[in-house]
């Protein structure tokens, strides 16, 4: 293994570790009064293991019953009194619904005395979801908004305007999960806006619904921000110094094509070169791919590929982005790495990688470089991390 690659691997474990909500929870709930009433948890998101076990052992009997609703095969096991439901992501299915509505059952007759710990985290959009539309609408448009280019808030725009449990939560806050329990700042212009700018095909009933505004304000909630992708960015930059490394922040909130964000850092890396210096170039966020082919992968294998024939031949470099959750888009690789070497070890397999962009087949190619980054379900998810290292 190279040292380029050891020391993105290293970088990639200390964020993670670091983003683990675990710490988080403890310091939001450590010492709050709950009062004489019950306590409720339901968490629902790819961390909501992680964050409702984190709860469980702050609290203890405290917590009176509680739900778990998290993707496939992200559950570690039995939480004591929680019913733990695993269901679809990214596009919601009929265990989303029914562990929805349990939920939802869950939390029915509570008193002003009761609370709800309701513990979010990104996934929560399609694992919690109580569609207004049938099923089959929902999965159809999800999927165009999937394969279109949309960013994540022109995506919750719309999800939550057909969702009996949505209002409006991102860090802005009524993006996280499509903010179930926080006031929605979009309003329905901005919805038909996005709607016409991918010309997405809209039933009777949700041009209906388009025309319904979502709430502006919310009674007795209380909202607090545990974890974010700035604490994947700032442990990325901790450890890179640690490795003899100069660690640039560029950006928390990336969005834009995952191909363009590659070519971006490469860019950076063949200016940064010139300059002698030993760095690392940080940048978090979500990036977005148009879907135009068949292939398999995900916005982080996308965009490291894109990077590789910018920086080939420049010894002493590498591009590699990650997705905190541990999954990159329908793969088992949670994201990829690339160096001097990539775009020559790829052509002498007869891989051409703008062909393989073209046709969204990033995983195939890195696996065939040894350049697939694989951690298995985290226990997070805030957003993605992508770093380029300059070692000359």
């Amino acid at each position: 293994m190279s040292k380029l690659r050891q020391d993105a691997d290293a970088i990639i474990q200390a964020a993670i570790t670091a983003a683990q909500p675990d710490e988080a929870v403890r310091k939001a709930l450590e010492g709050r009064d709950f009062g004489s009433g019950r306590v409720v948890l339901v968490a629902a998101g790819k961390g909501a293991w992680q964050m409702a076990n984190a709860a469980s052992r702050i609290l203890g009997s405290r917590i009176d019953t509680g739900i778990v609703i998290t993707k496939y095969d992200h559950s570690k096991g039995p939480i004591a009194n929680f019913t733990i439901r695993e269901a679809g992501h990214p596009i919601p299915d009929e265990n989303s619904f029914t562990a929805t509505q349990q939920a939802l059952d869950l939390v029915s007759g509570l008193t002003a005395q009761d609370t709800v710990l309701f513990l979010l985290s990104g996934g929560g959009s399609a694992l919690f979801e109580k569609p207004l539309i049938p099923a089959a609408d929902l999965e159809e448009l999800t999927h165009n908004l999937l394969v279109c280019g949309a960013d994540i808030v022109e995506i919750n725009t719309l999800r939550k305007r057909f969702s009996g449990v949505k209002g409006g939560l991102g860090d802005p806050l009524d993006m996280i999960a499509s903010g179930p329990a926080y006031p929605d700042s979009s309003t329905c212009a901005q919805a038909k806006e996005i709607v016409q700018k991918y010309h997405l095909p809209m039933t009777e009933q949700m041009l209906a619904l388009l025309e319904q505004e979502t709430p502006k304000a919310l009674d007795n909630v209380e909202t607090q921000i545990t974890g974010s992708v700035r604490q994947l960015c700032a442990a990325a930059a901790a450890t890179a110094r640690t490795l003899g490394y100069e660690p640039l922040i560029l950006t928390d909130c990336l969005s834009c094509e995952a191909r363009e964000a590659g070519v971006f850092l490469a860019n950076m890396v063949r200016y940064q070169r010139t300059a002698g210096r030993r760095i690392a170039l940080i940048a978090g966020g979500e990036t977005v791919v148009h879907l135009t082919g068949h292939g398999k992968g995900g916005r982080n294998q996308e965009l490291a590929l894109a990077a590789a024939p910018g920086i080939a031949g420049l010894d002493g470099c590498a591009v590699f982005s990650v997705g905190s959750d541990g999954t990159d888009g329908p793969t088992d690789a949670a994201g990829g790495f690339v160096d001097s070497t990539t775009q020559a070890a790829l052509k002498s397999q007869g891989c051409d990688i703008f062909a393989t962009l073209a046709d969204n087949d990033a995983y195939h190619a890195l696996q065939k470089c040894n350049g697939l980054i694989i951690t298995g379900p985290t226990g997070t998810n805030v957003n993605d991390v992508s770093v380029a290292l300059v070692r000359a």
